[in-house]
């Protein structure tokens, strides 16, 4: 009986440890996979990486149905998650342009966090994205000013500036500024795009994203 309950706790305590090593998001980039493995992903796309505003964007390819879209997009990713699974993010694709967004939920985990750090933490993830891709347009989307997190905007922008003096200095890269896009004729930021938790799209949302992203796309 001993025997038994040993093993029975051998058992548990190795799935619990195993569950607790997993990070954050793990199964969402298994989910990612999965999905290559049963649909092998087409080469030359757009490859979309970022946080939720592009997971919650699953019509995405409706709006650019001239393009050739792969959305990689997961939860509320963070631009340590991107560099945290950059290898899974990049690897099994071969695009001609790659679109990220993603930067706003580093500072939603801590209103602390100083832009400086969140820059630092886009220019690694971009590097990365150079040492597997050097020549392909890599564009970044402007961090949006969501209504929810209005305590973060000057964070955002500052973060946002820097970002886009970054990758005017790189070769195939755009800043693509949305901020203004979604401002109302007064200069406040629409209220109206954004479903109740005043954080993510309305599809009306997205149809400014569209607007501002197509010039840009290849």
């Amino acid at each position: 009986m001993k025997k038994i309950l040993s093993a029975f706790l051998l058992l548990y305590f190795t799935i619990t440890f195993s569950q607790e090593k997993k990070p954050m998001f793990w199964h969402d980039i298994q989910e990612f996979k999965k999905q290559d493995q049963q649909t092998p992903p087409p080469q030359n796309a757009i490859l979309l990486i970022g946080s939720s505003s592009f997971t919650k964007w699953t019509d995405v390819a409706d709006y650019f149905p001239t393009k050739t879209i792969i959305n990689r997009g997961f939860g509320g990713s963070r631009l340590t998650d991107l560099n945290d699974f950059a290898n899974d993010l990049l690897s099994p694709y071969q695009p001609k342009q790659i679109i990220i967004y993603c930067g706003e939920n580093d500072f939603a985990d801590n209103h602390q966090l100083k832009a400086e750090k969140v820059v630092k933490r886009y220019k690694s993830f971009y590097k990365k994205v150079r040492e597997r891709f050097p020549n392909i347009e890599v564009d970044y989307i402007s961090m949006k000013y969501s209504p929810s997190r209005e305590v973060l905007w000057p964070q955002i922008k500052e973060a946002n500036a820097r970002i886009e003096a970054f990758m005017k200095k790189q070769p195939n890269a755009e800043f693509i500024d949305v901020t203004k896009a979604m401002e109302d004729a007064n200069g406040n930021v629409r209220k109206d795009i954004f479903v109740d938790d005043m954080l993510h799209f309305k599809p009306e949302g997205y149809q400014i994203w569209t607007k501002v992203i197509t010039p840009y796309m290849k």
